[in-house]
């Protein structure tokens, strides 16, 4: 995993009365423990991804109370575990990544939703939605809203989640419904405090196992069930779910003293709101404001007796919510008008359709409001010359700079294995021609961008493969797809390579074995090499034959000549059926958190310690910096040439460098300036290695001093 939670797993520990102070996903997994949950699972993702590794560092602790956890293969498999809690009064909870997690998981979603629970089920999701996001931008509301489940997105605040995540396990057992709360990446991260209550074990564990096997056939997703389970959602649960909010008070009324405006938003975004109206001098930094708000901490359903109640007396409320389309700003105008309240509802009016509603968005958006509201009291010459400040110090900002912010597209890692599979797909092109390339999503989804630009398209995690079919048969040339190891075992096995060997696909697909679920920070895969023996559970290469895949090489990521050699032979062989290429190369950030431990450990015990470096001979560099081009590392750069003669900078290796041998490989591949040289440097040296130093630097001298003493010639 990307980083260790075991000093933090103490605080989940924590009893009655007791403060926790830490970050949000820790409170998160602290208040389901709280929560009396019996069972957990999920698949990680960001911004959840730190969730699951919490998790993971806190099972021997989950044992111990009887809570099961199992990180599932994809999100359907953490989605389809929730089966437990539709017969069994068992609490249970699923993790992912939203949109595109709730994408994979929606099938089993559709029958959980329609069978209803008996036991508890709440779906944690980051919502990952934004400036910092990674995935196509989309929401989760609509889920909520075609499956009625509940969706909650609580207020970023420690002490309020905490309760809301235990209030949604009553709200789900109470509405027979799964409820989904959503956390942006900035509530995750969070530090907070909050006072603690004691953990409780599940009803039912396997400490304490059930004794029957339930079943009811009213709870099994077919007819005439569904009919009766449609039904339900409308006559008893949806009924259940507003009694509940009313009777719970789940969402959050905030008093102002201008109160003939308001404010209705997300509850997620209630700090950002908060931020903008205390820049603007309507907010203080203890949660007092001066314009009324309704946190909506449940955004489905909404209460139509509270919308109106909040609204009643306001001339007009301005709802800020995130993304495309306008759900709950058409779910109020439509609540005020049946209720025949003529308060004006202003939202993507002032603020954007789309995009993250980030600090200077709201405040101009708030700004903007108010000045068309005319809000009684409210000295709008200062709001307006508060919003002016801040907008010119973006434009002047911008004019010092010459234009627009120079774009620094993010890029592989330094030393990461798949940067060298793009360097040699890069070089194959320029021999055999250009190829389409199916993409995947992953690190190696980098390669769309500069300086290699390759990949044609991007359609889903694991789906590579399956992606390529549509396109293969008009092209000229075997289509390449590209997948991670990842992606192979989460969908890439089952639609793509399942797929082709039924349909005699004749194509090509390269998988990144790197080891691990790297994006989300180093999550094991069933082909991570762990334990002492670092062997793997499963191959990728005994999958792909298990399919009927015969074609089948693997290659060392970093022989740049040899994947050159494999991927023109799999483009231009000709032999049918699938081809398929294992790039085998360790994550370069997991693999160094390892190495650096045992090279650690080795030098306290006085072991011989040998650290690889490479670097650039500036007199023989040739300053056309192919070498960059062609890599695209982050360590490999430039600088400026100590001859005085030369004007053009040349390249340079910077200290950065973690020794994976690329530059050097892509100057032999590509028959570059022969400028790269490589430098072992040797901790605690033995009796040999001191020998050849000695030797190796009388040698040199005395070539030094024969080139000197010809020079004087």
């Amino acid at each position: 995993m990307e980083r260790s939670y075991s000093a933090e797993i103490e605080l989940l520990k924590r009893g009655d009365g007791e403060v926790f102070e830490g970050e949000g996903i820790l409170a998160i997994t602290k208040a389901l423990l709280q929560s009396g949950v019996g069972y957990v699972s999920g698949y990680q993702g960001a911004p959840v991804s730190h969730l699951m590794d919490v998790l993971s560092t806190a099972k021997p602790f989950l044992d111990e109370l009887g809570v099961h956890y199992e990180p599932a293969a994809n999100e359907a498999g953490s989605a389809a575990m929730l089966a437990a809690s539709i017969n069994y009064p068992i609490r249970g909870a699923a993790i992912w990544k939203s949109v595109v997690g709730t994408n994979v998981a929606s099938d089993a979603l559709s029958n959980l939703a329609s069978a209803g629970v008996v036991g508890g089920a709440l779906i944690i999701v980051g919502e990952d939605y934004g400036e910092g996001a990674s995935i196509i931008q989309e929401r989760t509301h609509a889920f909520a809203m075609k499956s009625s489940m509940w969706l909650m997105d609580p207020r970023p605040d420690h002490t309020r989640f905490v309760d809301l995540i235990e209030k949604s396990f009553e709200f789900s057992e109470a509405t027979s419904t799964p409820v989904i709360m959503e956390f942006r990446i900035r509530a995750c991260h969070m530090h907070g405090r909050f006072e603690t209550r004691d953990n409780k074990s599940p009803r039912y564990s396997a400490k304490a196992p059930l004794e029957n096997p339930d079943f009811d056939y009213n709870r099994i997703c077919l007819p005439p069930s569904t009919y009766v389970q449609e039904q339900d959602k409308v006559t008893r649960r949806f009924p259940e779910a507003l009694k509940f909010i009313r009777d719970n008070a789940l969402n959050d009324h905030f008093d102002g003293r201008y109160d003939d405006v308001g404010i209705i938003c997300q509850g997620g975004l209630h700090n950002t709101v908060m931020r903008a109206l205390a820049q603007l001098g309507l907010a203080d930094g203890f949660g007092g404001t001066d314009i009324p708000i309704l946190a909506l901490n449940v955004t489905y359903p909404l209460l139509p007796d509270e919308i109106s109640g909040f609204c009643a007396g306001k001339r007009s409320v301005l709802v800020v919510e995130e993304g495309f389309p306008a759900y709950i700003e058409d779910a109020v105008n439509t609540i005020l008008r049946k209720a025949d309240l003529n308060t004006t509802v202003i939202g993507k009016g002032v603020l954007p359709e789309a995009g993250e509603y980030v600090a200077d968005v709201m405040l101009k958006g708030l700004g903007a409001y108010l000045e068309g509201a005319v809000p009684r009291g409210v000295d709008l010459e200062t709001v307006g010359r508060i919003v002016h400040r801040v907008t010119s110090n973006a434009d002047r900002a911008r004019s010092l700079i010459g234009g627009a912010v120079p774009s620094r597209p993010p890029t592989f890692c330094t030393g990461c294995p798949e940067r060298p599979v793009f360097t040699a797909m890069e070089l194959t092109q320029r021999q055999i021609g250009k190829f389409h390339v199916s993409a995947d999503i992953g690190c190696h989804s980098f390669s769309t961008l500069p300086p290699f630009n390759i990949g044609n398209s991007i359609l889903g995690y694991g789906l590579g493969l399956a992606s390529a079919n549509g396109v293969r048969p008009a092209l000229g040339k075997r289509v390449v797809s590209v997948m991670g190891d990842g992606g192979f075992w989460h969908n890439g096995l089952t639609s793509g390579v399942s797929g082709a060997v039924q349909n005699g696909t004749d194509g090509v697909l390269v998988v990144l074995n790197n080891g691990y679920s790297s994006a989300t920070g180093q999550q094991t895969i069933p082909s991570s090499k762990v334990g002492p023996d670092r062997k793997a559970l499963m191959t990728i290469e005994d999958a792909v034959k298990s399919f009927g895949v015969s074609w089948v090489r693997t290659i060392n990521s970093y022989k740049v000549g040899d994947m050159v050699s494999a991927l023109k032979e799999a483009v231009t062989s000709k032999a049918g059926g699938l081809k398929v290429i294992v790039a085998d190369g360790e994550c370069q950030l997991a693999r160094q958190r390892r190495v650096k431990v045992a090279d650690g450990a080795a030098l306290k015990r006085g072991e011989r310690v040998v650290r690889t470096r490479f670097g650039v001979d500036e007199t023989v560099c040739t300053g056309d910096h192919a070498c960059i081009r062609l890599s695209g590392c982050p360590s490999l750069t430039v600088k400026e040439s100590a001859d005085p003669l030369r004007t053009d900078p040349v390249a340079h290796v910077n200290n950065d460098c973690v020794g994976c041998g690329l530059c050097g490989e892509v100057a032999d591949a590509a028959a570059l300036c022969p400028s790269f040289y490589r430098a072992d440097i040797i901790r605690n040296p033995g009796r040999w290695d001191r020998f050849m130093a000695r030797l190796r630097n009388r040698v040199i001298g005395s070539l030094q001093g024969f080139t000197a003493r010809r020079a004087e010639v």
